[in-house]
């Protein structure tokens, strides 16, 4: 694990130097969970920015709580989307944090931060010496790609070449110094394991190698902001005197934003924690295989971050109905025959805010409600960790596969994919299903990428998880930070 307790003050000094050539001010974790510590100097630059500009300052909009506008726009409480029952067909509250506001448009610029910036204020990571590989299945290389261009450090983004063709267009965009395309789609994770060990056979300490799947500062970032992030929204805006925060439903990925349970469930020890895959590559649901179009959530394995102890169901979503819901969200006659079922307009042109992993999300939150037999006192929160504007291109491939889409198939569509949706593929887990899954990590990360038994054993340890996320920790990288941003001058620049 990462740690700020081992420095290496030469590396350090000239990642100082770097910054402050490139005038870079690093935000701590307490400022991207709450920006409100953000120095009004440093607001009212960001009044002029793009959400997207490759400018150092936008590292400040690392965070959940930006105002939703793409230029210009300060900080509120936070950016969700409740799904009502006449969408859902479900009495339980379903509320969706949403990712678009965020630079890059997902949440992975966090993840990345999460694993970067400990290194870089440590001198466990050269800037200009040394490039960051961001292993991916999709945004987390546009986000580590995205953190480096602001830092001035080069980048090397590692993705299947089956992803998007948007996502690989906006990594040329913006110079990221490598882009390498690995075999096959979203569930091909072991072959971009298999590049990594490529890269650290044949360049050994020109790179360091950031694989969100085992970087715990992926979870701990999604820990303490995601899960922060959440916590407010829900005493703020929608806990009543008898409302329950019931479940937080997450596809798994890399592991990192289904942390955020781990922190929901200190707040609410009932809280049901239920991880998200697809049905096609049913990995936890039932240790199976196979290939999907549920972009963003990569699988095959079970990564070193998942504390599966904190897991208690796995549910399996079927890519079939994540696709066509995709046309019945963004299509014109999708969206006029949700209008006849009663779904609010302003729900309606929000739904854009749902990409692909998004809609899976949502699906299984509907899931989880009819397995739980939840009410409407019971509120589920989803990530919705990316929006349609990453997957213009899929709509179009949809089009072209299956025809215009008419009122006949989106009445279709939501009687057979939101009405009609049962938890078919739902595994409730035991104490014992905890401990297999966590055994299943066995073939993946010690036979093949080198971790020990001993690790592997440390990790059923509930109190090394209570360590990971530790508050004491990630005080220690924030003091690292500050006092990073102290020597480099830039933030006493910006504010005298």
């Amino acid at each position: 694990m990462q740690s700020s307790g081992r420095l290496n003050e030469e590396v350090r000094t000239r990642a100082v130097a770097r910054a402050r050539e490139r005038g870079v001010v690093l935000p701590t974790f307490a400022q991207q969970r709450d920006p409100a510590l953000i120095p009004p100097e440093i607001k009212a630059r960001l009044a002029k920015l793009g959400l997207w500009d490759i400018d150092p300052l936008n590292l400040f909009r690392i965070t959940w709580k930006n105002e939703p506008q793409p230029k210009g726009g300060g900080f509120g409480d936070g950016n969700w989307l409740e799904f009502p029952s006449a969408l859902t067909g479900v009495d339980a509250r379903i509320v969706g944090v949403v990712g678009k506001w965020l630079p890059t448009g997902s949440h992975k610029v966090g993840a990345a931060y999460g694993c970067l910036v400990p290194r870089l204020v440590t001198g466990q990571f050269d800037p200009t010496a040394q490039k960051a590989v961001w292993p991916s299945t999709g945004n987390y290389c546009r986000g580590g790609a995205y953190d480096c261009a602001l830092l001035g450090c080069p980048a090397v983004a590692i993705l299947p070449e089956e992803m998007s063709r948007e996502r690989f267009e906006w990594l040329r965009e913006i110079g990221t110094d490598e882009i390498i395309a690995t075999p096959g789609s979203e569930s091909n994770v072991k072959e971009i394991y298999d590049k990594c060990h490529e890269l650290r056979a044949t360049r050994g300490d020109d790179i360091v190698i950031f694989n969100q799947f085992e970087e715990f500062g992926n979870a701990i970032w999604h820990y303490h902001v995601t899960g922060l992030n959440i916590e407010d929204i829900y005493e703020n805006a929608i806990r009543s005197d008898d409302s329950r925060l019931a479940a937080y439903v997450s596809a798994t990925g890399s592991a990192g934003t289904i942390a955020a349970g781990d922190y929901l469930r200190t707040k609410s020890p009932d809280l049901r924690v239920v991880a998200v895959e697809a049905l096609q590559c049913p990995t936890l649901y039932q240790f199976g295989f196979g290939a999907h179009r549920i972009e963003g959530i990569g699988d095959k394995h079970v990564p070193w971050i998942h504390n599966v102890r904190n897991t208690d169901a796995v549910c399996a979503v079927d890519d079939e109905q994540v696709m066509q819901l995709l046309r019945l969200f963004n299509e014109e006659e999708g969206k006029a025959t949700l209008a006849a079922q009663g779904v609010d307009a302003s729900v309606i042109e929000s739904l854009d805010l749902l990409g692909i992993s998004s809609i899976c999300n949502l699906v299984a939150a509907i899931h989880t409600a009819r397995l739980y037999g939840f009410e409407d006192r019971d509120v589920i929160f989803v990530p919705l960790t990316d929006s349609m504007e990453l997957y213009v291109s899929r709509k179009v491939e949809m089009a072209e596969a299956h025809g215009p889409y008419t009122k006949e198939l989106a009445g279709r569509h939501i009687d057979e994919y939101l009405a009609g949706t049962r938890p078919d593929h739902m595994r409730e887990l035991s104490d014992f299903d905890r401990r297999c899954l966590h055994n299943f990590k066995y073939f993946t990360w010690v036979e093949q990428q080198g971790r020990g038994v001993e690790e592997l054993r440390e990790l059923w340890d509930g109190d090394f998880w209570k360590g990971v996320f530790d508050q004491g920790r990630v005080d220690e990288w924030d003091r690292s930070i500050e006092e990073f941003n102290s020597e480099t001058g830039v933030l006493k620049g910006l504010v005298s």
